[in-house]
């Protein structure tokens, strides 16, 4: 076929470190979006066309059910059901031929499957983690504590920065289109030991957008009231204000007065935080906090050369929102339309069959998430904890000391990777002379970018990676 770039699919990219779903990064190919099926005539695929794509299940259709009919039940009613559709989902999904196994963090989506998984089970589920020395990055020791409580079989591997750094060359292979989730490292990492040990691993997926598991639940709409007490015009002098001073200056400030900061304003990099923040003054609606919140690069335009206007997408088209008073739940929506079957099941998918890993995803049956959009946002978001009525489950198999402690991303310490081990090989895809050669990417923000990174000024991982993956996989032969 004519591998021609879709350079519109590539700004898309460069926005959400994923191409959506219909588009695909080449010319005239396009991808079957979620729950549909597409049909010929006369067995001959057509040469421009798109072909008839019915959708046979929509998540849009049940939503909108589900908030026309909401539980009413009590909360142990609504625990109770919650646990009798997971039970139901996990006794097909145990279902093989073949070993089987689980992923385990130590989360509270994982770690309920694992705990299901287990009470339905005559003998110890085998479950696996990964593990970094680097703490800030570390779950094994949280899985671990669940694996002894609930009795698997429990295998961890402590990865060095070899081993994950390794990974990278296999990557552009493995995702078949430009991919930049940075935890597809570890995830590919933890699929290479399942697979010594199993041929089907079920994974806790989906937890989060059909619970309410994301920060920006919770603290978004928080912003957002705030902002928009203030008015716009003070909104934009305040942002161009804290713009006006260098994250250098500012990370000098909070050094500064870090004996006399509260706990919850001691971070790294705060001028980068600062800056980053600013960004959002602006914002006319809570959609467009949303939009800057899962945005890489915020205005691919002028990075993607060739491109004057960005496709809209779900993210961006009012038309597709849901009709929702809720923001929160209109945040959890967009997620499960998007960011999950284009970001995390393609991550997880691909990362497992490059080893030849099948993986099941129970969180996903229908049932189950059709549940999910009747229950009221109260027993998903409650007294600034995440998916409540999930943990009520856990906490029957699981004790809440185990469980409970701050989010934690599946990441790797990128930032400090491309500052060190990995800077030689990123120097080179990140050139200006190759950049202006291949003619794709303008070269000049990403030079700012990368010099502002190097010097510690900034990070800039995330943005980076997106232009590092699109060039590795660009180098590979497409």
């Amino acid at each position: 076929f004519d591998n021609g770039i879709e350079r519109r699919a590539l700004a898309l990219y460069m926005r959400h470190n994923y191409v959506p779903a219909p588009w695909s990064i080449y010319e005239n190919v396009w991808k079957l979006p979620p729950g549909c099926y597409v049909q010929f005539a006369g067995g001959d695929l057509p040469t421009g066309g798109r072909g008839d794509i019915t959708a046979y299940w929509s998540l849009r259709e049940a939503a909108q059910r589900g908030l026309a009919d909401p539980f009413t039940g009590s909360e142990a009613e609504a625990t109770n059901e919650l646990e009798r559709l997971l039970r139901q989902s996990l006794a097909g999904q145990m279902i093989a031929d073949v070993p089987l196994g689980a992923f385990l963090s130590g989360g509270v989506d994982s770690s309920t499957v694992v705990a299901l998984m287990q009470a339905q089970s005559p003998r110890p589920v085998k479950t696996f983690t990964i593990g970094f020395h680097e703490g800030d990055y570390d779950e094994a020791q949280h899985a671990k504590a669940v694996a002894r409580h609930l009795g698997t079989d429990h295998t961890e591997w402590y990865v060095t920065p070899q081993d994950a750094l390794d990974v990278i060359p296999k990557l552009p292979a493995l995702y078949d289109e430009p991919f930049a989730d940075s935890s597809q490292i570890p995830t590919h990492l933890v699929c290479m030991l399942a697979k010594r040990h199993v041929t089907v691993s079920l994974s806790g997926d989906a937890g989060d957008e059909l619970f309410g598991g994301y920060n920006r639940y919770f603290w978004a709409m928080r912003l957002w009231r705030r902002l928009s007490s203030v008015p716009l015009p003070l909104r934009r002098l305040a942002a161009a204000g804290v713009r006006a001073v260098p994250p250098g200056a500012w990370n000098r400030v909070f050094a500064a007065l870090h004996p006399l900061l509260p706990g919850r304003l001691r971070f790294r990099l705060p001028g980068d935080k600062l800056h980053k923040a600013a960004g959002l003054f602006a914002a006319r609606r809570p959609e467009e906090i949303y939009l800057r919140l899962v945005s890489h690069w915020e205005y691919p335009t002028e990075v993607v050369l060739g491109v004057e206007t960005e496709p809209p997408t779900p993210l961006t088209d009012p038309g597709q929102w849901l009709d929702c008073p809720d923001f929160e739940r209109r945040m959890m929506y967009l997620d499960a339309i998007t960011y999950l079957p284009d970001d995390i099941l393609v991550k997880v998918d691909r990362a497992a069959m490059g080893v030849s890993l099948e993986t099941r995803v129970p969180l996903l049956d229908h049932r189950v998430v059709e549940f999910a959009w009747r229950l009221p946002l109260s027993m998903k978001i409650r007294d600034g904890q995440s998916k409540w009525v999930l943990r009520q489950v856990l906490y029957q198999y699981v004790p809440r000391e185990l469980i409970e402690r701050p989010k934690m991303g599946f990441g790797v310490p990128l930032d400090q990777w491309l500052r060190g081990p990995l800077r030689e090989w990123a120097e080179d895809l990140l050139s200006e002379e190759r950049l202006k050669h291949e003619g794709f990417l303008n070269p000049a923000p990403v030079q700012q970018m990368w010099a502002e990174h190097l010097s510690g000024r900034r990070n800039w991982a995330y943005s980076l990676w997106d232009v590092l993956m699109w060039e590795a996989w660009l180098e590979s032969g497409r």
